[in-house]
């Protein structure tokens, strides 16, 4: 199982997500300044679980289930945690 999938992993069991998207864009980061040689991964997460909790305590939660993979294996993050309406195509600010 490699890093990605790792994440992937965490972040089901976490949240038991409708809808879950973890790319890997170390490959666009690296040798840059401060790199620690952890990967460059954006996540997209649609889950119940963040229904009434504010965008940073999102942030959090999902921080908390990553803690390990973040000391070690992460070196940034990139996040959109949403809920099931705000993923919906008919939600304000959806993209088309």
């Amino acid at each position: 199982m490699d890093r990605r999938e790792r994440i992937e992993a965490r972040l089901r069991e976490a949240f038991a997500p409708l809808a879950l998207e973890v790319v890997d864009d170390s490959a666009r980061h690296r040798a840059h300044a401060g790199s620690t040689g952890g990967g460059h991964y954006r996540v997209v997460l649609v889950s119940e679980r963040f229904r009434g909790v504010p965008r940073v305590e999102r942030h959090r939660m999902v921080y908390a289930s990553l803690a390990e993979a973040l000391r070690e294996e992460i070196h940034a993050l990139e996040l959109d945690a949403r809920t099931p309406e705000e993923a919906s195509p008919t939600a304000p600010g959806a993209q088309q």
